[in-house]
This record gives C-alpha cells, structure tokens and sequence, in this order.
C-alpha cells in the first residue's frame, strides 16, 4: 500500500504539471479562430495543445485512475471501467465526457487528415476545461490517501 500511496504522490505531480502545461497552451489558443489556411505558427500552438491535452488525459486515465482502483482494492478492468468508476467516486463529474475525451486522444494519436485535424482542434478546446477540472477532484480525493503518508 506504502508503495501505491509514493506512486499515486508522483502522479499527481505529474498531473499537476501536464494541467499546467495544457491551460497554457489552452489560454494561447482559446482566442484563436479555427480555419483552413492557419499559418504556422497558429497550427503549432494548435498542435502543443492537442499533445498536452492527451499528455494530460493519458496520466489521468491510464496513470491515476488505475492508481486509485488499486488503492480502492478494484480490479483494473477496461478503460471504460475505469471512468464509470471515476464518476462513481466524483472525481469527474461525466463518464461520457471522459470517453469522449479519449476518443478524441485516440484521434490525435492516430489522424494526419486537414480536415480532421480542424475538428479536432474544435474538440480539444471544447473538452479541456471539463479535463481540467478533473484535477482538482482528483486531487481532493487522493488526499484521503496521501494525508496518511509517512514521509
């Protein structure tokens, strides 16, 4: 158990890093009109955006809440699994939201389409603010286990 609660500090850390990085990149885009014909530099604030925003759902999902189902005493189970129970301890406030956004991260991962490209830049900048917020009641959650840490 020790060793899960030294993990689970690390990756919240870390969490707490890639949100940092992600509202950056999402206060820089934010303002930005997204259209065929962006030059360079707009694309590339729009491509550290996505990166971060998967950088961040993938320390969540496949990090944390793996973590927290160990703590917890749950079987690790599916992606899916993971979320639903997530949403059952209120550290996110939408199962679906959290599908979406892995979809989405899945896409990032794996489409080089323009078009697509376009609308996943929408996507990103609509779901990041419900992915950030996810933090801070993951945080408030964990500290039922990192409070009990002996340092």
């Amino acid at each position: 158990m020790k060793d899960l609660v030294g993990l689970l500090n690390k990756e919240i850390q870390d969490l707490k890093q890639a949100r940092d990085s992600l509202r950056y990149s999402y206060d820089r885009c934010r303002p930005l009109v997204v259209e065929a014909g962006m030059d360079n530099e707009t694309m590339e604030r729009f491509e550290a955006l996505t990166a971060r925003f998967a950088r961040l759902s993938d320390i969540m999902i496949q990090k944390v809440f793996r973590t927290l189902d160990a703590l917890d005493l749950e079987d690790t189970g599916t992606v899916r699994d993971r979320i639903n129970r997530a949403e059952k301890r209120k550290i996110i406030e939408s199962a679906d939201a959290f599908v979406d956004i892995r979809m989405v991260r899945n896409e990032i991962a794996h489409e080089y389409q323009k078009q697509t490209i376009l609308e996943i830049f929408e996507r990103v900048l609509f779901l990041t603010p419900t992915l950030m917020n996810a933090v801070e009641h993951i945080e408030a959650y964990s500290n039922k286990y990192l409070a009990s840490k002996t340092v």
